[in-house]
C-alpha cells in the first residue's frame, strides 16, 4: 500500500528537535519558525511534556468518556485561570476542525436557527461543517455545500448587520486573526461592533482561536486585544505542543444536555496530561509576555527589510509578503539557510514559532534571511 498523495513534501524529514531547532538524520539543524502550522507552542521535546505525556501513558493511556477522568477537570482549570475564562466550561475534542463542528452544533441548538456568517478568506477546517464555512471553493465537495453559509468581507461592519438584520442566523464565525488567508488581523473596533451586533440579533459570537489563541499573540487569546467576551472559542494547535486535542470555550448562558455531544478520543488521558503540560510551562515560563515581546522585536526587524512587504501580525504570529514566489523563497530558505518558514498564497510567508523563540534565534532568522534576499528575484 502506497500513501495517498495529497500534500506537496519537501524532502527533508526532521527525526528529532529540541526547543525551536529540529534535526535530520544526518544532525544537520533547523531553525523552526513554523512550529508545525503553530502546533509547537513550547518548543519541541520539552521535558516536562516530555515527563507527562510518558509517566500517564506508564499509568493509563485511554479509557471512554463513560467514566470519570479527573485531568479534564485539571485542564479545564488550568485553561480558564489561563484564559480569563473560568466562569465558561470546556468540551474537549481531538482537532481544531472538531472544535469548530461541535461549537457550530452548539450555536444552533442555541438558537434554533440553521445559517452561519463567515468571512472571506476564512479557513476553519476540512469536515463536513468547518470546510463549508471555510472560503475555498477547490476544498469544499458538493456534500458540503448548502444555502446554510454566507461569506461577507472581513472588518465591513456594514455587512455585517445587513445580514443579521433578519435575524436567521445562528452564529457568526471570525478568527482571532486569519492564518490561512496570510495574517489578516480583524480590526478591534470591527470586533467590538460585531460582538454589539450579534448581542442585539441573538446571534452566537464565535471566536476561532485554533491558529491565533494559547498566548501565540502575547495575549491569551488574539480577540482579549479587542476587549471583548464571544460566546464560544474554539482552541487546538498549540493547546497540546503536538499531541492532537481541541476544545471548545462555553459561555454560561449554553444548557448542556447529556448526549448533545461527544466524542471517542477526545478529553483522553494522554491528551489531557500533554494540554496540562502546556499551560504549566506556558505559565512557568511566562510565555504569553515572550510572545509579545520577541514577537514585537522581530516585527520590528523584519519592517528594515526593504525587500519585505507589508509586514504584519501580532506576537509570534507574523506574515509579509515578497515580490517573487514565496514557496521558492521558502523552499531556499530550508536549505540553503536551515529555516523552516510556512506559506499563504503565491506571495505570502508565515511565521508560527514555538512561543519561547528567543531574541538571539528571532536576530539569527533576520540574518538569515537578509542573506537570503540578497540575490532573490
Amino acid at each position: 500500500m502506497e500513501l495517498f498523495d495529497v500534500y506537496s513534501l519537501y524532502p527533508v524529514e526532521p527525526v528529532r528537535g529540541s526547543g525551536s531547532y529540529v534535526y535530520d538524520a544526518a544532525g544537520t539543524e533547523y531553525l523552526d519558525l513554523y512550529g508545525g502550522h503553530a502546533v509547537i507552542s513550547i518548543g519541541h521535546a520539552h521535558p516536562h511534556y516530555v515527563r507527562m505525556i510518558s509517566e500517564q501513558a506508564a499509568r493509563l493511556g485511554f479509557y471512554s468518556n463513560s467514566v470519570e477522568n479527573s485531568l479534564q477537570h485539571t485542564l479545564a482549570e488550568r485553561l480558564g485561570a489561563l484564559s480569563g475564562y473560568d466562569d465558561y466550561r470546556l468540551f474537549l475534542c481531538n482537532s481544531g476542525a472538531e472544535a469548530n463542528e461541535n461549537a457550530l452544533k452548539l450555536a444552533s441548538f442555541h438558537t434554533g436557527r440553521a445559517k452561519v456568517l463567515a468571512f472571506g478568506g476564512a479557513f476553519h477546517g476540512r469536515t463536513s461543517g468547518a470546510v463549508e464555512v471555510t472560503d475555498n471553493p477547490a476544498i469544499r465537495s458538493p456534500f458540503n455545500t448548502t444555502a446554510n453559509v454566507e461569506f461577507v468581507p472581513l472588518n465591513d461592519i456594514g455587512a455585517v448587520e445587513r445580514k443579521l438584520a433578519a435575524r436567521e442566523f445562528a452564529a457568526v464565525i471570525v478568527e482571532g486573526i486569519q492564518g490561512v488567508a496570510g495574517i489578516r488581523c480583524p480590526e478591534e473596533g470591527f470586533l467590538r461592533a460585531l460582538r454589539e451586533a450579534t448581542e442585539r440579533t441573538g446571534t452566537v459570537l464565535i471566536l476561532d482561536e485554533i491558529q491565533s489563541g494559547y498566548g501565540r499573540t502575547g495575549r491569551f487569546f488574539a480577540h482579549q486585544w479587542a476587549g471583548i467576551r464571544p460566546d464560544l472559542i474554539t482552541t487546538a494547535k498549540g493547546m497540546g505542543n503536538g499531541f492532537p486535542i481541541g476544545g471548545v470555550l462555553i459561555a454560561p448562558q449554553f444548557e448542556a444536555r447529556k448526549g448533545m455531544l461527544g466524542t471517542t478520543f477526545g478529553g483522553n488521558h494522554l491528551a489531557c496530561a500533554a494540554a496540562i503540560a502546556v499551560a504549566d510551562t506556558i505559565a512557568a515560563e511566562g510565555l504569553v509576555e515572550n510572545a509579545r515581546r520577541v514577537g514585537d522585536r522581530l516585527l520590528e526587524r523584519l519592517r528594515t527589510l526593504p525587500a519585505l512587504h507589508d509586514v504584519r501580525g501580532r506576537g509570534l504570529m507574523i506574515g509579509f509578503d515578497v515580490e517573487g514566489s514565496a514557496s521558492e523563497l521558502r523552499r531556499r530558505l530550508v536549505f540553503e539557510q536551515h529555516v523552516f518558514t510556512g506559506g499563504a498564497g503565491a506571495h505570502t510567508v508565515r511565521l508560527l514559532p514555538a512561543l519561547g523563540l528567543s531574541e538571539a534565534q528571532a536576530d539569527e532568522f533576520v540574518a538569515r534571511l537578509k542573506a537570503l534576499l540578497e540575490d532573490f528575484h
